[in-house]
């Protein structure tokens, strides 16, 4: 483990999967770490597995929830008294339905999640990063594949995941005068416990349901690390880390 780079960091959704890589990384480059979730258990586990409890902290929060969210980040900074690094994890998708049997509380728990809590995440990230000094810092959203194409069945994600590159946008421009950058990682079936199912097959936009390709999540982690490591005048505004052999790229 590095020594103390003197930043610190939240990852959202830090508790399992990509952020919990993601964070354990950070932590191993000297970065303080505050990792949230909406159970306490994973977190905590999170926290016993690095063996470094003096610099990395577990809060429970709903990133939907504007207080929940507000609470995050006072303690972050009544804990580490800075912000460096925002990494917009946390998100999930609906239960698999036709478009037209979606209920509006599948579609909204979705935004809530996925969108809504980026943009809550963001916006009191940026309070502090505008105020502090050195002023500055750096948002790096999880977007998807789905923020360009979408999967069968998915429109609460797809649409999430759109509209999440459009977030990441308004944040690099309008963050420009705080010194503020802001990267959007699109990810495409790391083996998190997520990504489980594409062991049994995947459907796919033809009707076939086919064995998805997967690829290390501590590989997503390193992208993390690195973006997060770039001095503030240099910005990666998107990036794309998938299983080479996934169907994406023309036809499959």
């Amino acid at each position: 483990m590095k020594e103390d780079n003197g930043k610190v960091a939240i990852v959202t959704g830090g508790g399992s999967g990509i952020g919990k890589a993601s964070a354990l990384a950070l932590l191993e480059e000297g970065y303080s770490v505050v990792i949230s979730g909406r159970r306490e258990d994973p977190l905590s586990q999170t926290v016993k597995e690095s063996g470094e409890s003096s610099k990395i902290f577990g809060i429970t929060c709903d990133v939907g929830n504007p207080d929940s969210v507000k609470n995050l980040f006072k303690k972050t900074i009544d804990k580490f008294g800075r912000l460096d690094v925002l990494f917009n994890n946390a998100g999930g998708g609906a239960p698999k339905k036709l478009i037209e049997e979606l209920t509006y509380e599948d579609w909204q728990n979705v935004v809530d999640a996925n969108l809504t809590g980026t943009f809550l995440c963001s916006q009191e990230a940026i309070k502090i990063m505008k105020s502090q000094d050195p002023m500055g810092g750096r948002i790096i959203n999880n977007g998807s594949i789905s923020a360009y194409a979408p999967r069968p069945d998915s429109a609460p994600y797809t649409a999430t995941k759109h509209g999440v590159s459009g977030l990441t946008k308004s944040i690099s421009l309008d963050g420009r005068k705080y010194n503020i950058a802001c990267s959007q990682i699109d990810i495409g079936n790391a083996a998190t416990p997520m990504t489980e199912r594409m062991k049994k097959g995947v459907p796919q936009a033809n009707g076939s349901t086919i064995v998805e390709p997967t690829f290390d999540v501590n590989h997503v982690a390193e992208v993390v690390v690195n973006i997060s490591n770039f001095p503030l005048e240099t910005n990666v505004q998107f990036i794309t880390i998938m299983a080479t052999k996934m169907p994406y790229i023309g036809r499959g």
